[in-house]
């Protein structure tokens, strides 16, 4: 992802304030009130369907000023919700076209947490619980009854998928696709159908891009889905990317690229021939060649299109019903 747009968390670990309570040994900041117009980013373009989006790890470790280390997004904190506007405000850019864009601040565990997977299910449960209160206090006061799109992305992703397990099935009657970028899915379910069109909906998106195979992140697993989210197929057809100027993005990705996707069925990884910007590498778990960090920006273009396309056949069809 363009990090120049979408902020980086690693530039920002210095020390912050944090309020604070104890369970068990580590310091939890406060817990998000989403009747508080300040835990949100929303854009109201009075459009027919929504973007629920879920941002990614915008977080590391940072010691507070009792020199105890927290592992979690304080919200209430101007320092840390820098970069968590930052994401918000730069895929809202980026995708939602003309839909409605409806984003939560949550307590999202930091980078570190995924250095191991007794970390990762310690402290994930605390963002589930923000993301699953802010998701029924947007259906309950701020959706209005309208379709909506599921989007996450990283951490985020892993979240979405869990309010997909858990929603009811007027909910998801409701739901136009969900966009989980940048992770694995071990399993199908009732909720969470492989999408293999354009436009088929009531499905899920995934994806994760890479040079070549060898490229995946620690802890990597094969995800039961996979889509080329460039000609939207789910076999080997390559297609061409040819990535444009845009006043949107910062001088330093002001330039053409072209580039070759295809999926590589045998590891449902997408292999990305051609990319010749500077690879952003994650902290802590990314390699080289690796291009987790871009997953939204490189298809910018094809996700923004892609949820209006969905969007519409969706509104098209309910129309239709007696």
């Amino acid at each position: 992802m363009n990090k120049p747009i979408i902020s980086t968390i690693a530039l920002l670990m210095l020390m912050f304030s944090c309020q604070t309570k104890k369970t068990q040994s580590d310091p939890i900041p406060a817990e998000p009130d989403y009747q508080d117009s300040t835990q949100w980013y929303i854009h109201d373009r009075q459009a027919e369907a929504d973007v629920f989006y879920i941002i990614s790890t915008e977080t590391g470790d940072y010691e507070l000023p009792n020199g105890e280390t927290c592992h979690y997004a304080d919200t209430y904190a101007d320092s840390l919700r820098m970069p968590l506007y930052g994401e918000m405000l730069g895929v809202d850019t980026l995708v939602s076209g003309h839909l409605n864009y409806y984003s939560p601040y949550y307590r999202q565990c930091s980078l570190q947490s995924f250095e191991s997977d007794s970390l990762r299910t310690a402290r994930m449960p605390l963002a589930l619980g923000d993301v699953r209160k802010a998701f029924q206090y947007y259906l309950g006061h701020k959706n209005h009854g309208r379709p909506f799109i599921l989007a996450g992305f990283s951490q985020g992703a892993h979240l979405m998928i869990e309010l997909l397990k858990e929603m009811d099935d007027e909910t998801f009657s409701r739901m136009i696709a969900a966009y989980a970028i940048g992770i694995t899915i071990p399993d199908t379910g009732r909720h969470i159908v492989p999408t293999k069109s354009a436009d088929d909906t009531g499905v899920t998106i995934c994806y994760n891009s890479v040079r070549d195979t060898s490229c995946t992140m620690k802890g990597w697993t094969r995800s039961c889905m996979a889509i080329n989210p460039v000609n939207w197929r789910t076999d080997d057809t390559p297609a061409t990317l040819i990535t444009e100027p845009s006043p949107l993005l910062p001088v330093t990705e002001q330039k053409k690229d072209t580039m070759t996707i295809h999926l590589d069925t045998a590891s449902g990884l997408l292999i990305v021939e051609g990319f010749t910007a500077k690879d952003y590498v994650l902290p802590l778990l990314g390699v080289e060649g690796n291009y987790h960090s871009r997953e939204i920006w490189l298809y910018r273009d094809q996700l923004r299109d892609n949820m209006e396309l969905r969007a519409a056949k969706w509104c098209t069809a309910a129309a239709i019903l007696p």
